[in-house]
């Protein structure tokens, strides 16, 4: 038992880099959705399919404290789905984490 094997740092982004830097061509939109009462979701389409969905829900789930999930929409293909409006926390990140420029995110809402 020398060598411990669930040590290795893991970055969810790596595998997904392109020729074209770690960025994606198409607009992401970032929408809010009014529930019932005072309770939303956020949701997020448009990001590439070279970026694993269920990865990235794992990351904002951690990063913003919050429950999300990756479901089908007919129109829109795979949308990552997050419990409160964080619009705007979404925008910080994605461009922190170099996956779209501020010109490719696209904000709806209220």
């Amino acid at each position: 038992m020398s060598g411990i094997q669930n040590l290795q740092t893991y970055d969810p982004f790596t595998e997904a880099s392109s020729e074209s830097g770690n960025r994606q061509e198409a607009v992401i939109h970032i929408r809010i959705q009014q529930r019932n009462g005072r309770k939303t979701l956020t949701t997020v389409s448009g990001i590439s399919d070279a970026y694993d969905k269920k990865k990235l829900v794992k990351v904002f789930k951690k990063e913003f404290a919050c429950n999300g999930t990756v479901v089908e929409h007919p129109e829109h293909g795979e949308v990552i789905q997050l419990q409160g409006d964080k619009r705007n926390s979404i925008c910080e990140f994605l461009l922190q984490i170099n996956l779209a420029k501020k010109s490719q995110l696209k904000v709806h809402g209220f």
